[in-house]
């Protein structure tokens, strides 16, 4: 039988690890891999992960850290406020007939713990603050996820979400920009989401 099964504490890599064969380089890095899997910012798959990537970088949250795919809640600052990052954009990698529809995801979870493998019992919203990250620009030519002067952010504390009378799965731009306000830019995140933490709190 397995003698260790525990969690696996994953090491921040730096994309200069090679892929070996017993120890001999085949010729490709680790840097390879992430530029063959990730290039495509504008996919959901991708774009998701950098919109949290963005956030915490408003935060200044240290990148030195590793991502929790699996962790209750996408980031957490320095004086520990939770926080769910969710993702969208108008304009998609495939040809489209029309923009995207924008609908954000806002569903209660089941808390999973990687340490222990076990889900928690209530069914809740994990973070103290929804980010809402919105890819806004709407031109193929010129879209780049890495401006994020593109983004428009929609920042609400979750008491907020909780407390609505319509459905409790999901939120359009329409329904969110009431309880928001029109979305604000990257250089103002860290206030916001100070400010909505401290709300969730009242």
């Amino acid at each position: 039988m397995p003698t260790n099964l525990t969690r696996i504490h994953t090491i921040h890599k730096t994309g200069k690890e090679p892929f070996h064969f017993d120890e001999r380089p085949v010729g490709l890095t680790l840097l390879n891999f992430w530029q063959w899997s990730a290039s495509d910012l504008v996919c959901n798959s991708t774009r998701g992960i950098l919109a949290e990537f963005i956030v915490a970088s408003a935060l200044g949250i240290s990148q030195d850290g590793v991502r929790d795919e699996w962790g209750a809640y996408d980031l957490i600052t320095c004086d520990g406020i939770t926080i769910e990052v969710k993702s969208a954009a108008y304009i998609q990698s495939w040809n489209q007939r029309n923009f995207s529809s924008i609908i954000f995801d806002v569903k209660k979870t089941r808390a999973w713990t990687a340490d222990t493998n076990l889900q928690e019992k209530e069914i809740r919203r994990q973070a103290q603050v929804y980010v809402f990250a919105l890819l806004a620009h709407k031109d193929k030519a010129t879209i780049d996820p890495l401006n994020v002067s593109q983004w428009r952010f929609y920042v609400l504390p979750t008491s907020v979400l909780n407390n609505r009378t319509r459905s409790q799965h999901s939120i359009t731009i329409p329904s969110l920009e009431k309880l928001a306000g029109s979305g604000i830019s990257y250089d103002r995140l860290q206030d916001a989401i100070h400010e909505a933490a401290a709300k969730n709190q009242a």
